[in-house]
């Protein structure tokens, strides 16, 4: 009795030999959040050589591009090649609130980390409130009076 999973396996096999998806980038699993002032991204990229991955900053577009090989060897003769090779990549649209100048990045066990601080001038601040004598605004006090029918507004 054949098993259903083999006939779907192979017809992923032909599919994608006649699609050719080794030649379209592929789609890399991405982690972001916000940890504090920094926003913190974490791509997959297991089995990629670090010198081939290229992380750039272009106006507001973060770009990161890698590329895994696939083993050359002409004596080898393959019994399951379920691997993905070829080129990856992603691209993610930067807020005003970053800090583009201090991005950092490092890649470590196949994972890829960017660093991704927050502007100082998007960080949550507080803002002082001054009281005047006898506890009245002390910016401006308005008062509003009808005349002619419109409202008008004296400082």
């Amino acid at each position: 009795m054949s098993n259903p999973f083999d006939v779907l396996s192979q017809f992923d096999r032909l599919a994608s030999s006649v699609f050719d998806t080794a030649r379209t980038p592929r789609l890399m699993p991405v982690d972001l959040f916000r940890d504090g002032d920094q926003y913190v991204l974490s791509a997959d990229l297991p089995g990629i050589d670090p010198a081939s991955v290229d992380l750039d900053v272009d106006g507001q577009l973060l770009t990161i591009r890698a590329e895994r090989h696939a083993p050359v060897d002409e004596n080898v003769k393959w019994i399951s090649h379920e691997r993905p090779y070829g080129s990856y990549m992603r691209q993610f649209t930067l807020g005003d609130g970053v800090d583009f100048e201090n991005i950092t990045a490092n890649y470590e066990h196949g994972v890829l980390s960017v660093i991704i601080p927050v502007a100082e001038r998007a960080k949550p601040r507080k803002i002082q409130i001054a009281a005047g004598s006898g506890g009245q605004a002390s910016m401006a006090q308005a008062s509003m009076t009808r005349a002619g029918g419109r409202k008008e507004v004296t400082a």
